[in-house]
């Protein structure tokens, strides 16, 4: 189910776009990321990180350019994506496919020592809060001491005024940009399914979605209070938000 070179590069470029149709100065939030991981692994010759949710690799790759030395671990649920990652991203890190939160994903990850950062941008969201809770107890007891979860996602507030305000200025900062007027999320998954080249891995997408039912990618709608907490619930005992714009956030909880 391997795609081409030129394949995986005009759908995962046409899904960078894509992406910025949602995420508020999304290549900042990259980049915040990028100052995190590089702050907390700043004493570590070969820094072992793993990409939550990584899609095609945009996150990793972006990574990997900014520490060339570091070993990265991309995990995703979803062939398609996974294999346009592998393609067009070949060079980046170990491409891994496993359902985070799961029995026994952890395992599949097929690590040889403590993470030194774990990663995700807009994709823990998808997850029930009890499956969150766990896979935070999980990544805490992965990650080394004085590591680092670093979460890039859209955290609404609890006070319902607090979060319309915060909508509204990510919503004028998408209109300024034009990047509302980028393909979206439907367009991109719809002109994907008619490549040829693709038609076995939607295939296998398919049928994944339809084993996990209702399990496959709900919004969560979890506060930026109730994430903080969570991961105090997981032993997490430094945490603090680093980045916000609108209702972007790069939030970050440290090891002990």
């Amino acid at each position: 189910m391997g795609v081409s070179m030129a394949t995986a590069k005009l759908w995962v470029e046409r899904w960078e776009a894509q992406q910025e149709h949602y995420a508020t100065d999304r290549e900042e939030r990259f980049t915040v990321i990028a100052d995190v991981v590089e702050h907390v692994t700043t004493d570590r010759t070969h820094p072992l990180l793993l990409d939550l949710g990584c899609g095609p690799g945009s996150l990793a790759a972006r990574l990997a350019a900014r520490l060339p030395r570091a070993e990265i671990v991309a995990v995703d649920m979803d062939p398609l994506l996974l294999e346009l990652g592998r393609s067009h991203h070949a060079n980046t890190g170990r491409f891994v496919d496993t359902v985070i939160g799961d029995d026994g994903w952890t395992d599949a990850l097929g690590l040889d020592r403590p993470l030194d950062a774990a990663v995700s941008t807009t994709a823990l969201h998808y997850l029930p809060e009890a499956v969150l809770l766990r896979t935070y107890e999980q990544l805490a007891s992965l990650l080394r001491p004085g590591g680092a979860l670093i979460n890039g996602d859209h955290f609404a507030q609890a006070d319902p005024y607090c979060a319309a305000l915060t909508a509204h200025v990510g919503r004028r900062r998408a209109e300024r940009s034009h990047t509302c007027l980028h393909e979206d999320w439907t367009s991109w998954w719809n002109a994907a399914a008619q490549d040829p080249e693709l038609t076995d891995l939607f295939t296998e997408r398919q049928r994944r979605q339809a084993a996990l039912g209702n399990n496959g990618g709900n919004d969560n709608d979890l506060t930026l209070t109730r994430h903080i907490e969570l991961l105090r619930q997981a032993g997490f005992h430094r945490i603090t938000p680093v980045w916000q714009f609108g209702d972007s956030h790069v939030l970050v909880a440290l090891t002990d």
